[in-house]
């Protein structure tokens, strides 16, 4: 039923004697309407939209907040108008009070609509024109279609004009992120506007007329050869409003993606693994569906008798052992037919694949449809079907190459992986193994002991699982000492990964009632943790307090102005200054584990890559916030050394037009006893990538044998680093003739393989190891931090099982970065810990040190 008051749903929200928003109350505009945007850090930071119409204004909360691309579609949920003198609001709503958090007015002025603005709003298509602080130009709200939702789904669009701007150029709530309320001059505004004119946008790349039906968003672009899959994040409860999501079963099987040019099919895992003469049988039904080129996302299954997919059955698919049939449920399309599809909303990109694949697919190749609407009733549905849960994903969400909250997934029962760290043996007539010991990693990189499994094992599984784990026994165990209680276990290296079923969580970290499910081939076993389900936000003002956050990642500081930002810096890759400096700001906390405490030199590239580069050491730092110069007895001889002591610093590098990052090996409260060793492992002519990762492995095993712990990381250009974290106070030159001397033996142990000296002729179809890394005063550098090189690649931490996939020293650059920072600085999480003395070594290799 309407009423009367278009307030009463704001009033019936708050508690006007506890909270300061204003009940009623404005003066309705007798000319130009007034428009608001207020920054407001809720249960999550959000951006609320409002227009003055009829006496209140009209609002919406825009989660991610405007954008001057014309391409981006930015989601408004449609909330309860509010009164006037809202408009004027700035302070902090009080806790357990609705929308509970800090406010600030982060834009305000005028608003001029385009047509009637009435018929416009009761229409869902209302354009206008704004005329604000930052606010510019002309932009549309135009209401999603929807099923009678409580909270109607708009979109927020800038439309084509003088004022546009792409993403990659600005970002007007990254670099405009404060509050304008003490901006109230008339002058002042038209001052701001002249000095900020817009500049003429280039024009938008337009589709020929063969791209008619390519949604809005789609860009034109060359197939890429690699994607990583966007993964799903676990939650604890289904969202409130499941009008904004689209749901389906959560298959328990194999990702799998398939590449599709022309007559070229290709299928990979997760990890990119190629898995195509694996699965000759879909190869074959792929290729003759002739489908468009493009990546397709999607999982492999196995139905059972009853028609549930069936992880086990799967597995036996696969050695020939099973004769079922393999069905793959192709769910996204990120690229098809000659356009990046990842920016467009994910209805549509389904809406296009459900197209693309027929109305008649071949029976193991199928459209992943919808499954309902409710996703509690969905949950239950689910489990009394015996299927492993539901999955869900935001409507308007784009296709991200990592984990992201837009898509969550909602299980049945506890199931994760777990690393198999040890087996007992059987009992009676059992064959094979007794129970497999269980392991996950903890954020130290420790595994920790998480249990056994003892059934869900066929008489096959069983000897197939007591020779695999045969080949990797090991004396010693991979869990913290006495973690593993009461047995008498085989210990194995910890390589394979379990997928296993349990009741719940002991208080001491085990589990109960647990089931095997099967093996994961999938997965590497070192980013195997376990499983905590996120909270489940109930939408974009819950009634929970939230102080104001730190900055988030990627996002500039108001005090950093970057000077010459559209200047370009790499041609290869079409990088700007801005952009390098926004990647900075996006891997700044994680560089800063690898930057602190250390000596480094900066590679300044003023003129980008090709121009004339400046190594710098020492420097005036007066005008470089957050570098600083570190104490002269460091080194007498020369001027004070550099220490980026926070990631303004690296900001304020990077806009000084630094591009590398280079680290000794000894920090500056104790530099004269390095705590590290480097190796850099630098190919010579006609040096191909495999042998490259072979040699990598080699320098890791001949590592293993010293009792020397190694840690990997691509170098951003053509080679890999292994690095050594180190102990015991060995100076600089024994350090570095200690390095020189495993350098030797490898070398003249492997001559084929290994070069002693570092010349070009030296080393033609061969890997030089530069030892010379560890000398006093010596850099290497630094965990991602780019490089000056076309592509403009980044120095990558890697875990040892994950080195067979990657294709190349450069693989991650500056413009791909976000299909790694799931994973972060993970695969080094253990290295201060693992650091040893290299005493031992030196006596096992016969190596005296000086004195």
């Amino acid at each position: 039923m309407a009423t009367s008051d278009p307030l009463n749903v704001y009033k019936a929200k708050r508690n006007f004697a506890i909270t300061t928003e204003p009940a009623e109350g404005g003066q309705a505009a007798a000319g130009e309407l007034t428009f608001v945007i207020q920054k407001h850090w809720a249960s999550r930071l959000h951006y609320d939209f409002r227009l003055e119409l009829d006496g209140t204004l009209k609002s919406w909360a825009v989660p991610k907040g405007p954008s001057y691309d014309t391409k981006d579609k930015r989601m408004a949920v449609h909330v309860e108008d509010h009164p006037v003198s809202y408009a004027d609001f700035e302070g902090t709503i009080p806790e357990k009070q609705y929308g509970a958090g800090k406010v600030i007015i982060w834009d305000k002025g005028t608003w001029e609509p385009l047509g009637d603005p009435h018929e416009g709003y009761a229409r869902g298509d209302l354009k206008f024109d704004l005329h604000g602080h930052k606010m510019h130009g002309r932009w549309v709200l135009v209401r999603m279609k929807g099923k009678g939702e409580k909270q109607e789904p708009w979109l927020l669009i800038k439309e084509k004009d003088g004022y546009a701007r792409p993403a990659a150029e600005f970002s007007v709530v990254d670099e405009m992120p404060d509050s304008v309320k003490a901006l109230k001059s008339p002058a002042l505004e038209k001052a701001k506007k002249a000095r900020d004119a817009p500049v003429k946008a280039a024009p938008a790349k337009t589709a020929s007329a063969g791209r008619a039906k390519a949604p809005a968003g789609a860009v034109k672009a060359a197939l890429p050869d690699t994607l990583s899959p966007e993964l799903a994040t676990l939650v604890d409860r289904p969202p409130s409003t499941p009008e904004d999501w689209v749901f389906e079963i959560k298959f328990d099987g194999y990702r799998l993606l398939a590449r599709v040019e022309g007559k070229q099919v290709k299928l990979f895992t997760r990890n990119g693994h190629d898995w195509t003469d694996k699965l000759p049988v879909l190869h074959k039904a792929l290729v003759a569906m002739k489908l468009p080129d493009g990546w397709y996302d999607g999982e492999i299954v196995v139905h059972d008798e009853s028609g549930k997919p069936n992880f086990g059955m799967l597995q036996l698919a696969f050695d020939g052992s099973d004769t079922a049939e393999i069905a793959y449920f192709i769910f996204d399309l990120p690229y098809c037919k000659g356009y990046d599809m990842r920016a467009v909303p994910l209805v549509e990109r389904r809406a296009l694949l459900q197209e693309v694949l027929g109305t008649k697919p071949p029976d193991m190749v199928r459209f992943s449809a919808k499954f309902g609407t409710d996703p509690s009733e969905l949950i239950v549905a689910a489990c009394k079907l015996g299927l492993e849960g539901v999955i869900g994903k935001r409507r308007d969400s784009r296709y991200v190459e990592r984990r992201s909250p837009e898509w969550i997934k909602l299980k049945c029962a506890q199931r994760q992986e777990f690393v198999i760290g040890g087996y007992t043996d059987p009992q009676g007539s059992r064959p094979g193994i007794g129970s497999l010991l269980l392991g996950v990693y903890d954020k130290d990189g420790v595994l920790q002991y998480a249990g056994n499994v003892g059934s869900g094992f066929a008489e096959a599984t069983l000897r197939d699982l007591k020779a695999r784990l045969g080949a990797l026994d090991t004396d010693s165990s991979p869990f913290p000492p006495k973690a593993v209680a009461g047995r008498k276990p085989h210990w194995v290296k910890p390589k394979l990964v379990a997928d296993v079923s349990f009741a719940e969580w002991t208080k001491t970290g085990s589990v109960r009632q647990a089931v095997f499910q099967g093996l994961r081939d999938d997965k590497p076993a070192r980013g195997i943790k376990r499983e905590t389900p996120k909270h489940m936000e109930d939408g974009v003002e819950k009634q929970t307090a939230s102080a104001e956050p730190a900055a988030p990642e990627g996002k500039l500081p108001a005090s950093l102005k970057v000077s010459n930002p559209d200047r370009l810096i790499d041609e290869a890759s079409g990088t700007t200054k801005i952009e390098l400096v926004r990647y900075y700001a996006l891997v700044g906390a994680l560089m800063m584990e690898h930057l602190k405490g250390r000596p480094v030199s900066l590679v300044r590239a003023p003129a980008g890559v090709g121009g004339e580069l400046f190594f710098q050491k020492h420097a005036d730092v007066g005008k470089l916030p957050g570098v600083k110069q570190m104490d002269q007895a460091l080194d007498p001889d020369h001027p004070q050394m550099l220490e980026i002591g926070s990631v303004q610093g690296i900001l304020s590098a990077a806009q000084w037009n630094v591009v590398e990052f280079h680290t000794q090996n000894a920090t500056g409260k104790a530099y004269e006893a390095p705590n590290r060793m480097v190796f850099d492992l630098d190919p010579g002519e006609g040096v191909a990538w495999h042998t490259m990762q072979e040699a990598a492995q080699l320098v890791h095993a001949f590592l293993d044998e010293l009792g020397l712990p190694g840690y990997l990381k691509t170098s951003g250009g053509k080679g890999l680093h292994v690095v050594v974290p180190i102990k015991g106070g060995y100076d600089w030159d024994t350090v570095n003739d200690f390095s020189q001397a495993i350098v030797l033996h490898l070398a003249a142990t492997l001559p084929g393989r290994f070069a002693f000296k570092s010349g070009p002729r030296n080393r033609v179809g061969k890997i030089f190891i530069d030892y010379l890394r560890n000398g006093r005063g010596a850099t290497t550098v630094c965990a991602w931090s780019a490089r000056v090189r076309p592509g403009l690649g980044i120095s990558v931490p890697l875990a040892w099982d994950e080195l067979e996939s990657v294709k190349a020293g450069d693989q991650w650059n500056v413009k791909n970065v976000h299909t790694r920072l799931d994973r972060g600085n993970e695969p080094w999480a253990a290295y201060a810990k693992s650091a040893k003395t290299l005493t031992k070594a030196m006596k096992k290799m016969g190596y005296e040190a000086p004195g």
